[in-house]
Order: C-alpha cells, then structure tokens, then sequence
C-alpha cells in the first residue's frame, strides 16, 4: 500500500483517486477551492463534475497542501493546464526530495512553450516528474469501465512502481521512456479535437472525421518527431488512442466546445456553454508557435487558431484545408 496524494478534485483528480484507493492506496485529496472540499466531505460525491461516482468513508479530504503532501509515496497532479505552474510553485516548499509526481493534466504552457512536466520540473527541481495519459475519460475511469493508459518516465524503476500503483484488472498500465512524446501527443490532439468537434457542429459526416483524425495524428507526429519525441509514441496510447476518443466522445470537452464553434458560438461562449477548462484552446497558440519554431507544417492546427482567435468562420476553415495544394501522402513512400 501506497500513501497517495491527489493534487486537484476536478472530474480526472476524484476518478483516479477512487481507482487508487479501490487498488488499496491511503488517498487524500486537497483542492484549492475550500467550498469543494466541503462538499466532498458532504457528499461524498462530486456531483457537479462527476455524478453518479460515490467516495470512499475512508478517502481523505484535506484543506491544507502540505499535510497533503507531506510523507506521501506519490502525489498526483491533477489541476487544469493553466494553473500547473502556480500550484507546483506552491508544492515547492513542501516536497521532499526525490518525491515523485505523476502529472495527469494535459497542455503546452503558452507563455514558454514548456510541456507540463518540464513546468513542474522547473518549479519543484527535487522531485521526480513522470507523466500518465491515453485515452482515458474521467467519467469511464470513475466506473470502472476499462481503460488502457502509459506512464512516462525517464528511470524504469520509477516508471514500474507507478505502473504497479495505478494498475488493476480495469486499469492496464503500460510504461515509456519518453515522456516529452506521450506528453506532445496528449496536448495536441485536444486542439484537432476542437477541429473534428466543429465538423460535427456543421453536420459533417464520418469521412471528415476520420480524415482529421489522420492528418491530426500526422501534423502530432510531426511535430513530436522534430522536437524528439519518438514516432512509436504517436502511434500509441497517448498518440493516436487518446486522439481518437478525444474526438469522437462526447464526455470530451474539447470535442462539445467545437460542436458549438461549429455552430456558430465564439470560443468564449464555447467554453462558458461546457463549464469545464476547454485544454485545446490554451494549447492552440502554443502549437502554432512550436510549428513556426520547428518549421513543420500544421494546417489544422493553423486553422483551429484562425476560427478561435481571428473570428474565421469554422465553414470556411474546412474549405481552405479542402483546398490546399496537392501533396503525397506520405513523403517517405515514393514511386522508383
């Protein structure tokens, strides 16, 4: 048994705390927000973000960070994108050396252009960052609907005891070394499922879906690649699978608030109809800036930025990307 700390009660903080406990762990989960953790202790549901799942008697709700952290085996770092880099600086002080912290939350700091994890690791240089992600909806997970992920890490000993924590018989846990990959491929197909979501706003059929899937997954890995993740990667769990049920789900957020981008709402009134952090937008800005730094070519993504932030209607985005230039499929499959 593992004393397990679960920074962030959001939908993906509570269900993974749930599975970490059911795998016999001593969980504790802090949030910010001291009304949630009334409500938690309360209820014993978190019934705004993820109805229908009861808590443990014995999971711990805690208002203070540090008693949070304080002599745990793992802590688990579950806040939206947007505030990693503010809650690790307030972990800092109270991290232990070589602590290890699994980060969950998916995204590319727009200000820096840093995965996550470098985030963290810059915030809390004393612990051990490692990272989970694949296709895995805090709304299944919490069920107990089975579900396949990988943890990435860069020392396979670390990368075995997490495997070992989160795995179950309805949690399979696989392991990676590369951890910028699984990190890429986890922040990116957020901003192509805004795209396949505004497809389906128009009335778009399945063909369109799939090819932004495809191409999606090809702009990921080419941009995965340059920066040195590995291209196996993107043809894994966090690559193509979490891409795959990140836009074809709508437990998706990502996926919803394209719906109704594609309908003809501004990103604003998108996110404000879900009520819930909407990754892709955060993410958007930082991967055309990443393009333009690696000089990779990323027409979806592109677009995505164009209907988001310069008011381009999502109709007219297709179109363009319909009419590109004519290219080869796959330039590393050419005629003799």
């Amino acid at each position: 048994m593992a004393k397990i700390g679960v920074i962030g009660a959001g939908s993906w903080g509570i269900a993974l705390a749930v599975l970490l406990h059911n795998n016999g762990h001593e969980v504790t989960v802090w949030s910010a927000l001291r009304d949630e953790i009334d409500m938690l202790i309360k209820e014993k549901e978190h019934k705004q973000k993820l109805p229908g799942v009861k808590l443990p008697e014995d999971m711990i709700f805690e208002y203070d960070l540090e008693k949070t952290i304080a002599d745990k085996n793992i802590l688990v770092m579950a806040v939206p994108s947007v505030f990693v880099r503010s809650t690790a600086k307030s972990m800092s002080a109270f991290v232990s050396k070589d602590q290890i912290i699994v980060n969950v939350a998916k995204g590319i700091e727009e200000s820096t252009l840093m995965t996550l994890s470098q985030v963290i690791e810059e915030e809390v240089p004393q612990a051990i960052v490692t990272v989970l992600s694949g296709p895995s909806h805090a709304e299944e997970v919490g069920r107990g609907i089975p579900t396949t992920i990988v943890v990435g890490a860069e020392d396979k000993k670390v990368a075995e005891y997490i495997q070992n924590a989160f795995m179950s018989n309805v949690f399979r846990v696989y392991i990676s070394p590369d951890v910028l990959g699984i990190e890429l491929g986890a922040a990116l197909k957020n901003v192509v499922a805004l795209a396949a979501g505004a497809a389906d706003g128009l009335g778009y059929g399945d063909n369109t879906k799939a090819a932004l899937i495809t191409r999606g997954i090809a702009e990921i890995a080419r941009l995965g690649t340059a920066m040195g993740g590995k291209f196996e990667t993107f043809c894994g769990l966090s690559g193509i699978g979490d891409l795959i049920v990140t836009c074809a789900s709508m437990h998706s957020r990502n996926r919803r608030a394209g719906i109704l981008i594609g309908q003809g709402k501004t990103m604003e009134e998108a996110m404000e109809e879900v009520q819930m952090v909407v990754e892709g937008v955060y993410s958007a800005k930082a991967a055309m800036a990443l393009a333009k730094k690696y000089n990779v070519s990323m027409p979806i993504v592109e677009q995505v930025n164009e209907v988001l932030f310069n008011g381009k209607k999502a109709s007219d985005a297709v179109m363009d990307l319909m009419l590109r230039d004519k290219k080869i499929e796959n330039s590393d499959t050419l005629w003799s």
